[in-house]
């Protein structure tokens, strides 16, 4: 069941514009002991993408109430919070669609991360590319075709995730997950300025790098810049955190970073 517009319902009606058109963004949180972790970044990012979408949705406390309402009872769960621009007439104009559709839904936890963090996973590049636009770059918008097909891509390997690129060939992020990683003291990820997802995880990590003194580095590199790396991390809102061991050809024993950001993501 999903808790939609505050009832509990598993239907949506057809002409909502996140079915036609994509029209929405979204956030998924990972719940511990009844509490959405990180619950304030998760309602600031679904803020920002509202204002990049122009999506008028004002019910910012409502929505607060609700996703604690549904963690309440769970020791360990996801939750997913989409906002819709609501149902509309037909065509691409959002004149006349003034009331925004609020859909949340609980899952179990993914148990395979676990096994991630202890073994490492390895990293295949995906023949599927990002396109570039920077209007929409960082936000994460429910336009989630690419993702499904490096997806599909990536079940076809025996990897666990993908690297990616955007269009012009610009390493950017992972299929569900952004990418960091280190040489000796210099942190270094994916600028997300012209294609990729500005995850909460990412940010979160990267205000702990600054508050620690590491050197971290926003940039544009070719994927061959991990050939030298010590060490490659993965991040999401769920994983929290995990330690890659193989990208392609190359491989990596270093867990430095890893066992320093650990502790500070959960």
């Amino acid at each position: 069941m999903y808790l939609i517009n505050g009832q509990w319902q598993t239907t949506l009606p057809a002409n909502d514009r996140a079915v036609q058109f994509g029209d929405g963004c979204f956030t998924t949180a990972a719940v511990r002991k009844g509490k959405v972790t990180f619950s304030e970044q998760h309602l600031h990012r679904l803020r920002l993408a509202c204002e990049k979408l122009l999506l008028p949705f004002t019910e910012w406390s409502t929505l607060a109430g609700e996703m604690q309402q549904l963690a309440a009872n769970e020791q360990l769960a996801v939750l997913k919070i989409i906002i819709s621009r609501g149902a509309g007439g037909r065509g691409y104009s959002a004149a006349n669609c003034n009331q925004p559709t609020r859909i949340l839904n609980v899952s179990p936890f993914p148990i395979f991360y676990d096994d991630w963090r202890a073994q490492g996973i390895s990293l295949a590049l995906s023949p599927i590319c990002l396109g570039v636009n920077p209007h929409l770059a960082g936000i994460k918008h429910l336009n989630r075709l690419e993702q499904v097909l490096i997806r599909t891509h990536l079940e076809q390997t025996p990897a666990q995730e993908a690297l990616v690129l955007d269009s012009d060939g610009w390493l950017t992020e992972c299929c569900a997950a952004n990418l960091f990683w280190r040489k000796g003291n210099a942190v270094y990820t994916p600028s997300v300025d012209r294609a990729g997802v500005n995850g909460t995880m990412r940010q979160r990590i990267m205000a702990c790098l600054n508050d620690a003194g590491w050197q971290i580095q926003e940039v544009r590199e070719r994927v061959t810049t991990l050939a030298d790396a010590d060490e490659l991390i993965i991040c999401n809102a769920l994983m929290p955190v995990v330690p890659v061991r193989q990208a392609e050809s190359w491989h990596y024993r270093s867990r430095e970073l890893y066992h320093f950001l650990a502790p500070l993501c959960e």
